[in-house]
């Protein structure tokens, strides 16, 4: 390997570790500071972090993957993610912000919810804090399965540390940078990285799709159509081929939005009310920007496959793959810290959510009630390394699917959280025996849709995703249950 990946990489990770330093003589000298920065994000960075935390490695290697194997059918996820963030800005993101200070200035979203709710706060900061941690474990595996594979990739032959594979000292190495940063800086060094590596994720989906079309062997647009057109015309159709049920399977990604905590404790976490619409449309820009070129990878790359000879056998490796073999080695290095960029981010975030639900809705309130702020800061720090060894042993598997295990925890999310985040903002009537209804409901259809491989096939024909069924059945469940157990004393007039 040339030493100018070397050098990328090592910048990169001392670049990540350093703001992490910084942070923790910033942010962390309450659980405030520590989980939510002290409510001081800027727009740019709250927008960018929210973005970063999101699209993980699913948007350089899964999505890529998915087009470069089925074609621009696939697309329609990045569509549906697309209006799903727009509304999640628009609808969820001031209202977050406002509440969450108006009900006890509340640091995580289940003592959000328990304080939305007296009745249920036991029980609601309970199960939340189950479910959080449960699916942010296997959606933490996800990026440190897209780590792995890097790795695996990228660096074949190069470690020999004590028997382990490339892919397993893949795991190893990326997890390890995660944790110096996070267990140091908390939410501050996990926003601030986020930017860094939200910029570097766009610079680098600018970059490559450019050079797939337009560089040497790429033909550009007229030479790559006819090579797919050839091969499969229905690479470049939007719908040929695709049924109903596929098509809504794939833009129903967006419901999730309103339902993942890594992503909307951003909201909460902004400077202030006013900065909402800023850090919305950067964000939504930013978002658009990095689809495109993630989009256009996957279609393209194919073709540049094709027009070369290349013999591809994961198509979620693709942008690992082309980042080797088409740019000088210090280009090669950034490019792979943008892979690594968008694993980190997401892995940072939901760590901390994690450590954050087990610390204060866990700890705090059923161990050690009269615990110190600097107790629960360390506390938090000892969470995030457990919930990190955790999520490394489900990622061990090499054969893991990185699309397959962001969409399972995607749809786990927006069931359990995403009904119940809209009706307690916007719906007055919403009460705690609701909440924990459509909780328990969405969690369970989407855990029992899994189980029963309905996402794979559904009644002899194509499996439907599994978030469909839960956020339906969480959104009835929370509106029937809460109609018939009405508690006028948590009638709150929300609606803004």
């Amino acid at each position: 390997m040339a030493i100018g990946v070397w050098i990328s990489l090592f910048a990169y990770f001392a670049l990540m570790i350093a703001i992490g330093v910084y942070a923790m003589r910033r942010a962390t000298s309450s659980s405030e500071d520590y989980m939510l920065g002290g409510r001081a994000l800027s727009p740019k960075v709250a927008a960018l972090s929210a973005g970063a935390s999101d699209m993980s490695g699913w948007l350089l290697l899964g999505l890529p993957g998915a087009l470069f194997a089925s074609g621009l059918g696939s697309a329609w996820i990045g569509i549906g993610l697309l209006v799903g963030a727009f509304f999640n800005w628009t609808l969820v993101a001031p209202r977050l912000r406002e509440q969450t200070v108006h009900y006890g200035n509340a640091i995580t979203i289940p003592s959000f919810l328990a304080n939305r709710f007296p009745t249920q706060a036991l029980s609601l900061r309970t199960v939340s804090a189950i479910v959080i941690v449960i699916f942010f474990a296997v959606y933490t595996a996800s990026g440190l399965v897209a780590g792995g594979k890097l790795f695996e990739s990228a660096f074949s032959g190069i470690f020999n540390f004590g028997g382990l594979s490339d892919y397993a000292v893949g795991i190893v190495i990326t997890l390890g940078v995660v944790l110096a940063y996070t267990v140091v800086g908390g939410f501050l060094a996990v926003s601030m990285t986020d930017f860094v590596q939200g910029c570097i994720m766009m610079l680098a989906l600018v970059i490559m799709p450019a050079v797939v079309l337009f560089g040497e062997g790429g033909g550009g647009f007229a030479q790559a159509s006819q090579t797919l057109n050839e091969v499969d015309p229905t690479l470049l159709s939007w719908t040929e081929g695709l049924t109903f049920i596929g098509w809504l399977s794939a833009v129903t990604w967006g419901l999730g939005y309103f339902g993942q905590p890594h992503i909307i404790v951003r909201f909460m976490a902004i400077r202030t009310l006013k900065d909402v619409p800023i850090a919305r449309n950067i964000g939504m820009s930013w978002m658009l920007i990095s689809l495109i070129g993630a989009i256009s990878l996957g279609v393209f790359g194919r073709a540049y496959a094709i027009r070369n000879g290349m013999d591809i056998q994961d198509p979620e490796t693709i942008f690992i793959i082309l980042s080797d073999m088409l740019f000088h080695p210090l280009i090669t290095g950034f490019l792979y810290a943008a892979l690594l960029a968008a694993v980190m981010s997401t892995i940072s975030s939901q760590l901390l959510v994690s450590s954050s639900s087990l610390t204060e809705d866990f700890y705090r309130l059923f161990l050690r009630k009269e615990a110190t702020d600097k107790e629960c800061v360390n506390i938090g720090r000892v969470c995030v390394v457990l919930v990190g060894l955790v999520a490394a042993f489900i990622a061990s598997n090499p054969d893991s699917q990185v699309l397959a295990l962001v969409a399972n925890a995607w749809a786990g999310f927006g069931a359990a959280f995403g009904p119940l985040i809209i009706l307690s903002l916007m719906w007055p009537r919403t009460n705690g025996a609701g909440a924990i209804a459509g909780m328990v409901v969405g969690a369970a259809t989407v855990i029992i849709w899994i189980s029963l491989g309905w996402n794979g096939s559904f009644m002899g024909g194509p499996g439907v995703y599994e978030i469909i069924p839960g956020f339906i059945a969480a959104f009835i469940a929370i509106l029937v249950v809460s109609s018939v157990t009405a508690d006028a004393g948590e009638y709150q007039h929300i609606g803004r």
